[in-house]
């Protein structure tokens, strides 16, 4: 890969690198590092450039280091499954703010399952459409609309205004 494509790259996918990464993490300061590290990594490999493949491959890489990344927090932290999201009712008189909103919200997406929460972020935040939330992850379109319909149902049942 010479550096005229990988300038290519990196101007071109590492937004959206970061962005599947911050979906998946919620944390935008290590889905920017995870994000660099899939570049360097790519850089690394010295990989011929094809359009298409070379950002699913970012893709790939940057799942893996997200899996990874996971995986030593979890060794290090297992309180981290003790963890459990308190939901208190809104005011009698029905009036809810935004910074409430926005809190339902967010405990909410935490109840979705990584998957859920990817495809449904990708879809509602990047406005990508399930046959390119497919091919960037590398499944079924199939697959995207279950866990798409699957997220819903859970945020409109976790959600309760």
């Amino acid at each position: 890969m010479t550096h005229k494509e990988f300038k290519f790259c990196f101007e071109n996918y590492f937004d959206a690198i970061r962005n599947y990464i911050y979906y998946r993490s919620g944390d935008a300061e290590l889905a920017s590092d995870i994000a660099q590290d899939a570049f360097m990594k790519l850089w690394e490999k010295q990989k011929l450039f094809v359009k298409g493949k070379t950002k699913s491959l970012l893709y790939k890489i940057a799942g893996d280091i997200f899996i990874s990344h996971v995986r030593k927090m979890n060794n290090q932290r297992t309180f981290l499954e003790g963890v459990k999201f308190a939901f208190s009712s809104p005011d009698d008189d029905n009036n809810i703010d935004y910074t409430e909103l926005k809190e339902y919200y967010e405990k909410a997406l935490g109840k979705l399952t990584e998957n859920q929460r990817t495809v449904f972020l990708m879809n509602r935040m990047e406005g990508l459409t399930y046959k390119e939330i497919a091919t960037c992850l590398d499944i079924s379109v199939k697959a995207i609309e279950k866990r798409m319909s699957k997220a819903i149902a859970e945020l409109k049942k976790n959600i309760k205004i």
